[in-house]
């Protein structure tokens, strides 16, 4: 309880009762002013970087705060983030850090709440904020505080080549606010243990980190990058899943390719085969697509090029064309690498063309479904070779997809 005023008492005839006059009097014009506490949050609040909160006060007991002065402020109450004043908010003096940043919500202020809200939250907003109340002749104030914490970006998983026996995964993510945690997990949940671990700060201040494990041969190989925020209790993932088992759909082949038993590789064979035309199939380009489909997740195969030099693969829509001349190129739902003759080019609209010297005898399709996103990797030597950027691969069912004009391909274990 806080007086801001001096009691002054009448004279009185004998010292007594002035006296007495004299506690009377201030003791009622106490019991007049200490009309009420104010109350904020036991607990620190957290915001969010980027996004807006509201720091909670009220009176106790319930009372109109409309002609009230109500200031909010940190370490200097003449430095205010916010001041409500002779029934309006007053700006004119407001730290220049809030400016345009700051509403005191007043749907509640005849009933005494007062909280303010925080637009933009930044790194700088942390730390301890005032919420104060006056009055006439008496206040009364509140402390608590701010805490801020940012989700930084979803992580992105790149496949960097063999390592160690295995394959060497690497997760990068960027943003953060604070220090995350991050975690490597496989499908049932259960945490892997990583090779590396680099956190960094940059100059705005937010950590960004990257983190790598190496996948063995025969070990469960789906897995995801876990980053949490642990004051938030919030976090961003994602999957991978490495080597998938694809096959061929024999049931696509154009009839002058012909499947290994395995369904695991193609050759190109001047014979025409008596199969059936079905809607499935591919009747002019000689094309075949890979039993699976994928909607979600990161998938990636590799495809060794034998004897041939007319060759291209890739993923396409499920939808694709299969009959009569088709559009190889996104158009046309093909997101490809093709070599031809004495080129070598990715199948965008228009072509892109690429050095001969980047064509891979193994090349690595990733596909990220939830990016949209399709890499192409030379596997010998890990060296990329194309990327058709996120958002280019629309979403729906995709699967494989290969063309062999003349050249044996084969799905590598």
């Amino acid at each position: 309880m806080k007086i801001l005023s001096f009691c002054h008492g009448s004279r009185a005839s004998s010292p007594l009762p002035g006296f007495i006059v004299f506690f009377f009097t201030c003791y009622v014009h106490k019991m007049e002013s200490a009309k009420f506490t104010v109350i904020g949050a036991h607990d620190p609040v957290t915001a969010v970087l980027g996004q807006e909160t509201v720091l909670p006060c009220h009176l106790s007991p319930r009372m109109s705060a409309a002609n009230m002065e109500v200031r909010w402020f940190r370490s200097q109450f003449v430095s205010f983030v916010h001041l409500y004043r002779d029934g309006k908010d007053q700006n004119e003096k407001q730290m220049p850090e809030y400016q345009g940043r700051t509403e005191l919500l007043k749907a509640g202020l005849t009933d005494g709440n007062i909280p303010l809200r925080i637009l933009n939250i930044r790194q700088s907003d942390e730390g301890q904020y005032v919420c104060f109340v006056q009055d006439d002749t008496f206040y009364e104030e509140t402390v608590f505080e701010l805490q801020v914490a940012g989700l930084g970006s979803a992580p992105l998983i790149s496949i960097e080549g063999h390592k160690d026996g295995g394959i060497r995964v690497v997760c990068q993510s960027s943003g953060w606010y604070l220090e995350p945690v991050v975690l490597w997990r496989d499908l049932s949940g259960r945490h892997l243990p990583s090779l590396s671990e680099t956190k960094s700060r940059g100059d705005n201040n937010l950590f960004g980190i990257e983190t790598a494990l190496i996948v063995k041969k025969h070990s469960n190989q789906n897995l995801s990058c876990c980053i949490r925020n642990t004051v938030l209790n919030q976090e961003k993932e994602s999957a991978v899943y490495i080597a998938v088992n694809v096959t061929l759909d024999p049931d696509t082949a154009h009839p002058n390719l012909v499947l290994s038993e395995d369904w695991k590789s193609v050759r190109w064979t001047d014979m025409w085969q008596r199969l059936p035309n079905t809607p499935e199939r591919f009747d002019t380009e000689l094309c075949v697509l890979g039993c699976e489909g994928f909607t979600s997740g990161r998938h990636c195969w590799e495809v060794e090029v034998e004897d041939g030099q007319c060759w291209a693969v890739g993923v396409a829509r499920e939808s694709v064309g299969r009959k009569g001349g088709i559009s190889r190129s996104p158009e046309g739902g093909i997101w490809a690498v093709l070599r031809w003759m004495g080129q070598f080019q990715v199948l965008t609209s228009p072509v892109t063309p690429l050095p001969l010297s980047w064509v891979p005898s193994r090349t690595r399709v990733c596909l990220d479904c939830d990016r949209g996103q399709v890499t192409f990797i030379g596997a010998g030597d890990e060296a990329p070779i194309f990327t058709f950027p996120p958002g280019s691969v629309p979403g729906g069912r995709i699967r494989p997809w290969f063309w062999a004009g003349g050249s044996r391909l084969r799905l590598c274990p």
